[in-house]
């Protein structure tokens, strides 16, 4: 979910999720948690409550106001988006090194033919 603002409506964060407010909590399959604390007056959830309840990571992006709540992770989110150093050969063969990079933003996709 993209959002502007920390808190969102219930039904919006329902049908964008799939989590369900019910009496004992947040619910999503046979998964529920109790998230009393995370729904404020008007209808209302805090975000940033919910996904530490929920184990959805949030990212924030100060300089436009925007944030990023994604899926539950079950416990396999990352805790940094430091990359480890890796090291590759160029096309030329020639060892490439990705701290070579370090500073400028990256982007590394990968493939599988799987």
């Amino acid at each position: 979910m993209i959002l502007d603002e920390l808190t969102v409506p219930i039904a919006d964060f329902e049908a964008r999720t799939g989590w369900a407010s019910k009496p004992e909590g947040l619910c999503k399959g046979d998964v529920c948690v109790p998230a009393s604390d995370a729904v404020l007056d008007g209808g209302r959830l805090d975000v940033s409550r919910l996904s530490e309840k929920l184990g959805m990571p949030l990212v924030s992006d100060d300089a436009t106001g925007l944030h990023a709540l994604g899926p539950e992770a079950l416990g396999r989110s990352l805790t940094t988006a430091v990359a480890p150093d890796l090291e590759l050969p160029d096309v030329d063969g020639n060892p490439f090194s990705l701290s070579s990079l370090r500073g400028q933003k990256v982007l590394l996709v990968a493939w599988a033919s799987w």
